[in-house]
C-alpha cells in the first residue's frame, strides 16, 4: 500500500459518525482518554469495545490508532494479532492498538464494514484509513506503520502516548513454544499468501495425527479464506438471491457471512438449504456446516444450536 493511497484513504471510506456520537461513561477499568492519562500509565494495546470507541476516535486526534477486528475463531487473526502488537510497542507510544472482537462488539464492525477478517484499519484525526485484510508478514507490516505515520504526520497527527513499562518485563516474558514443523509450515504459507500450500500441510498434518485439534480448526480456516478469495459480498449475496436454487451461490454467502462474524446468518441458510435439498446436494451442505463447526468451536452455543438442527433434520 503507497503512501498515496494511505492519504486518499482519509477522505472517507467509512462513516463513523454514529460512534463517535455516542458518548456513554467509560466502563470501570477501560483507560481514560489521552490527556487525563497519568504520565507512565496507559498501554499501547487496549482491548475496545462498542461502548468505549468515542474514547478511541477522541485519541486518534493526537496519535494514529491502529484497529485490529479479530474473533477468536479466527486462526489467522491468531497469527496476525501478536505481529501487530509487537511492532506497536517498538513504536514506543507514537502509535495506539485497538484490538475489537468483532463478535462482541457488532456495532464497530458495521462501522467499518467488515466483511472479512482479520481486518485493520487506521484512524487518524478521527477519520478512517483502511490498511489491509488477511495475514500479512511482520515486515509488511512494519512498512505499513511507517506509511501510517507519515501520513498522520502530513495530517498534524504527531503525538506520542506516556508508555506504562516495567523494566523486566520483556526479559520476563515467557517465550512462546514452536509451532510444530507442519503447523509451521502452514503458518509461513498463510504469512505469505498462498492459501494452497497452507491446506496442503494442514491436510499433511492430520493425516500423521487426525486428532491434532489446532491443525483441524486451522484447515476449516484457511479453506474458508481460500473459497472467499476475490468475492465481492454484495455480488454474492444478489446471485444468491436471484438463484436460490443455485448451491454454489448460497455456500459462498454462507462463507462470507462466517468470514464476516455473522455465524449465525450463515448456520440458518445452510440448515434452510439442507432442508429443501437431496443426495449428494444435502451432502455437501452437511460436510460445509460440519466444517464451519469445527472453525467456529464445538463448544460455541452456536454450533450447539445449529447441530441440534441439524440432527433434527437428520432424523
Amino acid at each position: 500500500m503507497s503512501d498515496a493511497s494511505l492519504g486518499s484513504a482519509l477522505r472517507g471510506a467509512v462513516d463513523l459518525s454514529s460512534l463517535r456520537n455516542r458518548r456513554p461513561a467509560p466502563p470501570e477499568g477501560a483507560p481514560a482518554p489521552a490527556g487525563q492519562q497519568a504520565p507512565g500509565t496507559l498501554d499501547v494495546v487496549m482491548d475496545v469495545t462498542d461502548q468505549m470507541f468515542s474514547q478511541v476516535l477522541e485519541l486518534s486526534q493526537q496519535v494514529p490508532v491502529v484497529v485490529d477486528l479479530w474473533a477468536d475463531w479466527c486462526e489467522p487473526c491468531k497469527q496476525l494479532s501478536p505481529i501487530i502488537e509487537k511492532v506497536t510497542r517498538e513504536l514506543r507510544g507514537r502509535v495506539v492498538l485497538a484490538k475489537v472482537d468483532v463478535d462482541q462488539n457488532p456495532q464497530i464492525q458495521q462501522a467499518f464494514q467488515a466483511q472479512s477478517i482479520p481486518m485493520v484499519v487506521a484512524l487518524v484525526g478521527g477519520r478512517p484509513v483502511p490498511l489491509f485484510n488477511g495475514a500479512v508478514p511482520e515486515q509488511q507490516v512494519r512498512e505499513i506503520f511507517g506509511q501510517l505515520l507519515e501520513v498522520a504526520a502530513q495530517q498534524g497527527v504527531t503525538g506520542t502516548i506516556p508508555v506504562d513499562e516495567t523494566p523486566g518485563d520483556a526479559e520476563a516474558a515467557p517465550e512462546e513454544p514452536p509451532l510444530p514443523p507442519l503447523h509451521q509450515e502452514a503458518y509461513d504459507a498463510i504469512q505469505r499468501g498462498d492459501n494452497a500450500a497452507a491446506i496442503d500441510a494442514y491436510e499433511r498434518a492430520l493425516k500423521e495425527n487426525p486428532r491434532d485439534a489446532d491443525a483441524s480448526a486451522g484447515l476449516a480456516q484457511v479453506r474458508l479464506l481460500h473459497r472467499i478469495e476475490g468475492l465481492d459480498l454484495q455480488t454474492a449475496r444478489q446471485a444468491a438471491a436471484d438463484r436460490p436454487e443455485d448451491l454454489d451461490a448460497q455456500l459462498a454467502v454462507a462463507d462470507m457471512d462466517v468470514a464476516g462474524g455473522h455465524v449465525e446468518d450463515a448456520f440458518d441458510r445452510l440448515l434452510d438449504v439442507f432442508a429443501a435439498t437431496m443426495g449428494d446436494d444435502r451432502t455437501r451442505v452437511k460436510d460445509r456446516l460440519l466444517e464451519i463447526f469445527e472453525l467456529v468451536g464445538q463448544a460455541d452455543p452456536r454450533v450447539t444450536s445449529a447441530r441440534t438442527r441439524l440432527t433434527n433434520l437428520l432424523f
